[in-house]
């Protein structure tokens, strides 16, 4: 089952967010600030963030470009949801590594079909690291027998 965090400091947003993704077959977890919003990433390890840019502590500029530059976490898809629209914030998201934006007001329409094409786009990365590391696997085991028998 697939995981989604909304991040955003303003509980009415929040609300909406988890109201218009009701029906979405997905594990939600909230955070309300750009630290929280880490923590959460690290411990709830979720597919998809919807990312408020404007909160407290950490922007979402800050915070996606954080799990974006982690390892661990840089599969992590991330929707930046804005009441920002000016060409600059859109350009500086992109520049942080945000996958998608959504402009505020939300259409319930727009998030969901972006979320659902988002988790599975998410679905399919994850396959393909899933057959990447089972060939790497393979391959590295061929590699043991050969060299066995060269000995």
């Amino acid at each position: 089952m697939h995981r989604i965090l909304i991040a955003d400091d303003n509980v009415a947003n929040r609300e909406l967010l988890e109201a218009y993704l009701a029906k979405v077959d997905c594990d939600f977890e909230t955070s309300v600030d750009g630290q929280d919003t880490l923590d959460k990433v690290a411990s709830f390890q979720p597919d998809l963030v919807l990312l408020d840019v404007m909160m407290p502590k950490l922007s979402g500029f800050e915070v996606c470009e954080k799990i974006k530059k982690d390892p661990a976490t840089r599969r992590v898809m991330v929707l930046m949801v804005t009441a920002l629209n000016e060409l600059g914030d859109i350009e500086r998201a992109v520049a942080a590594g945000t996958d998608d934006f959504l402009s505020k007001p939300v259409n319930k329409i727009e998030l969901l079909k972006r979320v659902e094409n988002m988790l599975k786009l998410k679905g399919t990365e994850d396959e393909l690291e899933r057959l990447r590391r089972y060939i790497q696997e393979m391959e590295d085991g061929n590699d043991d027998k050969s060299d066995r028998n060269a000995v």
